[in-house]
């Protein structure tokens, strides 16, 4: 009887209509609390999952797929596959974290953390879908979770409002995060490991012939070897004209990585907020996969630029906002970046 209420209940927040018969139209959010996931329909396809299971460290969005149906973000560790890379399995999807918060590192956390290291890392855990709406031309799901530390002390709370659209060949995903800190100053300290981020298939990384050394925040190391290219012809670039390795730690309006995957050339690219605490976001994107912009990092990437820092007393907030787009069956052009960037900030 508690089962079923409660899927009364989540359905309650599930506003909109779906087509009778044939393809279903429009953009649908449907929860599934019991698999602890929610999946998001475009015009009867996948699109995309929020997903909250106990053993991933924070909830993310998995996997992502082009209006084409192609999935465009890498499979280890959840769902592995052949000839992918298998190194930092805390790279999941689409998430939004960070690595250094009252001194507890967000980023790095997964199952591979020893025990006896678990005090030094943080965790975010799902904890209800605020609302959930269909729509013909956009999807909005707004979820709560909280940030808390080892032995389950918030930290922050969050509130996450994904509004997916797009058309045609495109696919946008706007996502708005509110973090309140509770009942302890909580502060934000300058540091490489962060913010939004996407880790990417095989086909989206840069050719490399050889294999690279990389420290997380605590100066851990994980290698990450070199491999077959076959397939791998990624390509960055950024709002400020910068290509490939040069868009690393650059601050940027907008990045851009693309990549032609199997004959279908697709671009995806993070575009940042001008009202995001550490405007322009620094660019945390490697050759290897990792996509990720970051609003926190700043004198970790240029030691002349001043220290970061970001405190929030008790009670008070700050809010983030990103778009990610996906586009296929071409390349996006800078002119179509920048007016998306453009109308974003309006």
């Amino acid at each position: 009887m508690k089962s079923f209420l409660k899927i009364l209940a989540l359905s309650a927040v599930v506003t909109g209509t779906v087509a009778c018969g044939g393809a279903q139209k429009g953009i649908e959010i449907i929860p599934d609390d019991t698999r602890g996931k929610v999946d998001v329909i475009f015009n009867g396809k996948l699109f995309t999952s929020y997903i909250y299971p106990a053993d991933l460290e924070k909830p993310v969005l998995y996997p992502l797929y082009t209006a084409k149906g192609t999935v465009i973000t890498r499979g280890f560790p959840r769902d592995p596959r052949p000839n992918e890379r298998v190194d930092h399995p805390h790279h999941v999807g689409f998430w939004f974290n960070f690595g250094d918060v009252n001194g507890l590192d967000f980023w790095n956390n997964s199952y591979v953390i020893p025990a006896e290291k678990k005090p030094g890392y943080g965790s975010i855990r799902h904890r209800n879908i605020v609302s959930a709406q269909n729509g013909p031309t956009r999807g909005v799901l707004t979820v709560a979770a909280d940030w808390i530390d080892y032995t389950g002390k918030p930290l922050l709370e969050e509130e996450t409002k994904f509004i997916f659209s797009g058309k045609g060949n495109w696919r946008i995903i706007e996502r708005i995060t509110k973090l309140t800190a509770q009942q302890d100053t909580v502060t934000f300290t300058d540091n490489k490991e962060g913010l939004i981020a996407i880790r990417m298939d095989r086909a989206f990384e840069e050719p490399s012939d050889k294999p690279e050394l990389f420290l997380d925040a605590n100066g851990n190391p994980t290698e990450v070897k070199a491999m077959n290219n076959e397939g791998a012809n990624g390509v960055y670039r950024n709002g400020e004209g910068l290509e490939k390795g040069a868009v690393w730690g650059k601050p940027a309006k907008w990045v851009c990585l693309s990549a032609d995957k199997a004959g279908e050339k697709i671009s995806v690219a993070i575009l940042d907020h001008k009202n995001n605490p550490g405007y322009p976001a620094h660019s945390h994107a490697r050759g290897y996969g990792l996509f990720a912009a970051n609003n926190m990092g700043r004198q970790i990437f240029d030691k002349e630029a001043p220290l970061f820092q970001l405190v929030l007393n008790p009670g008070q907030s700050t809010t983030f906002k990103h778009l990610i787009i996906i586009k296929t069956g071409g390349f996006a052009t800078d002119e179509e970046l920048n007016q998306q960037f453009a109308k974003f900030n309006q």
